[in-house]
């Protein structure tokens, strides 16, 4: 049933009337009387009887179109149980709001075959596959699949033949500079359908969806493959998703929404960024595509891709556990494709430019943009988006503002506010930088118009554009222009960028958060992956000090080495996602009683609590990965407990959430 209370997550039995019986088939969805309510809820099983001797009859089936298939309920299940949710609120997200003209646009022949009044689950999923087969077998696909662009990568033309034989392959692709990382999952694809198989490739946002149809269309040609996003809004999302659920196309690509696409005799999931926040879903559960990709693919048994220009530590534990094999270039390949890269903050730097260490553009940044401006070559600045730094610095050497009491992040309530910290909430009205002893402090960040504004004064004549908030674009010309863009919204430049300048990277490297320098990493490779191979003049340079990991990193294009070590320090120190983790957001005296009824592990440790959003408190349950099940059982089990009492304070659960404190 479609109620999202903890303690009714589990199958009702109802009767169904004879009036019902032909439209009354796994899948549909259905009306029932719940405690004197109608409510909606999914027929997930016929059966001939039932344990329980007096029992209700089935209102209505809303409509015979069986919208939930067996693996998506089955996926939908397990999705539930790690994130200690409901199954309504799983499924809530998996199957798409009705829009009944959509609906009609469906024909019956399109519908699968009727599975009988007594039929069940399972001869559902055997209709599903023999109707797969045939669509697979109808749209065919490319006989071979050209392995020429992956040969830059030792692994990809193995990975693509894998796809074509239907094997299980699981990869961990770490992107190149320049690469159309959309024609490569294209390939990815084709290959799948090659092998009449179908593929589920989800990306973060409507840019790359769009990026990612236009390379699909090139490859399967029109019609072969529908997307499936929020965004599109309810009819034609709903179109998409029946147009997978029967058959009609064997290849979905989508948002996050499209991570429960019901697609026929699956062959690949994929997942393209995987460290962008926008995966993760902001309704509970608070699933992440990319844990929702990978558990299908491990009840499925079939492949996965996770891909980027930069490699999450999530990522490279698959790699390291030997779940998934990385596909990566040799050194020699990514040195002949890297742009030529300098950072700010270096010694050489410094003796030449002291004022580097705490200039917005040092020379370095500026000489470069005046030499591609002078070529003829566009220039990308990237420049943190408003409202990004939760933490302040010092205003003269930028280290950042630390509490003299718990090393916590500071904070300046207003412009002319005392600062005080983030986490333990103490004053710090005699704050000196303990790095130049300077008593003043800087939280604000230069937005992208008011860099426009400043670079357009600096390079009179040079048109200048904008993308973030307001407006992305998708691409600029190729000659001369200045291009400020925020983090994510860097438009792709006809023949590559002769420069990109990273701008404001403190206020990316000091956010206080577990995954501050992997964030940074990520947005400074996105970036620099646009500009032109250093031997055809592209440079990137980053206002950073060289020593740091996150840099290093970037210098080398080796975010490989990065995830390990941030992976290696996650384990030492005790965070995902070497360990699991839940959060209990709520009023103290709520969290307190969820904590107090939950049979946690022996060996789960209870952390804080730490302060969270209106007075509320947040507790942290660790536990070793092993245990992960176990407590997540635990603390749905107390949730609904609480549930039943019907306590009056809410208390939110999540498992593996993005931010910690």
């Amino acid at each position: 049933m479609d109620v999202p209370l903890p303690h009714l997550d589990r199958p009702f039995d109802y009767l169904v009337p004879e009036a019902l019986d032909a439209d009354a088939r796994p899948g549909v969805r259905v009306k029932v009387r719940f405690a004197g309510q109608l409510v909606d809820g999914w027929l997930l099983e016929r059966a001939e009887s039932s344990e329980h001797p007096k029992l209700a009859y089935l209102e209505k089936v809303v409509s015979p179109v069986p919208v939930l298939s067996p693996e998506v309920a089955r996926l939908a299940r397990a999705v539930a149980d790690r994130y200690a949710g409901s199954l309504a609120d799983v499924l809530r997200l998996a199957v798409p709001p009705r829009h009944a003209r959509a609906e009609k646009a469906v024909t019956a022949a399109d519908a699968p075959p009727s599975a009988g009044a007594g039929a069940g689950a399972d001869a559902d999923a055997d209709a599903d596959a023999d109707a797969g087969a045939d669509a697979g077998a109808r749209a065919g696909g490319p006989a071979e699949v050209d392995p020429r662009g992956w040969r830059d990568y030792p692994a990809g033309p193995a990975l693509l033949r894998a796809l074509t034989d239907g094997k299980p392959a699981r990869a961990v692709w770490s992107a190149l500079p320049g690469e159309d990382w959309a024609d490569r999952y294209a390939d990815a694809v084709a290959a799948t359908v090659a092998g009449g198989r179908g593929a589920v490739v989800v990306v973060a946002d409507a840019r790359d969806l769009d990026r990612l149809d236009a390379a699909l269309t090139a490859v399967l040609g029109a019609g072969r493959h529908v997307r499936l996003t929020a965004a599109d809004g309810p009819a034609r999302r709903y179109q998409a998703f029946l147009t997978a659920r029967t058959g009609e196309v064997d290849v979905v690509v989508g948002t996050r929404a499209a991570m429960f696409a019901p697609v026929r005799r699956l062959g690949l999931v994929a997942i393209w960024d995987d460290g962008d926040d926008l995966h993760a879903e902001p309704r509970a559960p608070y699933p992440h595509a990319r844990d929702v990709l990978l558990t299908r693919a491990q009840l499925g048994d079939v492949a996965a891709l996770v891909g980027g220009y930069a490699r999450t530590a999530e990522a490279q534990l698959l790699v390291e556990t030997g779940w998934a094999r990385e596909v990566v270039a040799d050194r020699a390949v990514v040195r002949a494709r890297t742009p030529a890269m300098a950072p700010t903050g270096d010694d050489p730097q410094l003796a030449r430019d002291p004022g580097a260490a705490s200039a917005r553009l040092p020379s370095l940044a500026w000489t470069t943009a005046r030499d591609a401006l002078r070529a003829d070559l566009p220039v990308l600045v990237q420049v943190p988006r408003r409202g990004y730094v939760p933490s302040v610095a010092c205003a003269d050497c930028r280290a950042p503002a630390r509490c003299p009491h718990c090393a916590g992040p500071l904070a300046l309530p207003s412009a002319q506010g005392t600062p005080a910290c983030r986490w333990c909430g103490r004053v710090a009205a005699a704050y000196a930088c303990p790095e130049c002893g300077g008593r003043r402090l800087r939280a604000s960040v230069t937005g992208a118009r008011r860099t426009a504004e400043e670079l357009g004064r600096a390079f009179p004549g040079v048109p200048v554009r904008t993308s973030g908030r307001e407006e992305v674009l998708a691409g600029v010309p190729g000659g001369a222009g200045l291009v400020i863009a925020t983090p994510g919204a860097e438009p792709v430049a006809e023949g590559g960028y002769g420069a990109v300048l990273l701008l404001d990277s403190w206020a990316l490297l000091t956010r206080a958060d577990l995954r501050a320098g992997e964030e940074a990493l990520r947005r400074w490779m996105a970036a620099a992956a646009l500009a032109r191979p250093g031997t055809a003049g592209g440079r990137v340079v980053v206002v950073a000090d060289g020593a740091l990991a996150p840099v290093q990193a970037l210098l080398r294009w080796d975010s490989a080495w990065f995830a390990a070590r941030e992976l290696a320090e996650r384990r030492e120190l005790g965070f995902p996602p070497a360990v699991r983790m839940a959060s209990v957001t709520g009023v103290a005296e709520a969290v307190a009683d969820l904590l107090a009824g939950a049979r946690l592990p022996g060996d789960a440790e209870v952390l804080g609590p730490v302060p969270a959003e209106e007075g509320r408190e947040r507790m942290l349950v660790r536990v070793p990965r092993s245990r992960a099940a176990a407590m997540a059982e635990a603390l749905h089990a107390a949730a609904g407990q609480r549930s039943a009492r019907k306590a009056a304070d809410p208390v939110r659960l999540q498992v593996d959430p993005l931010t910690l404190f």
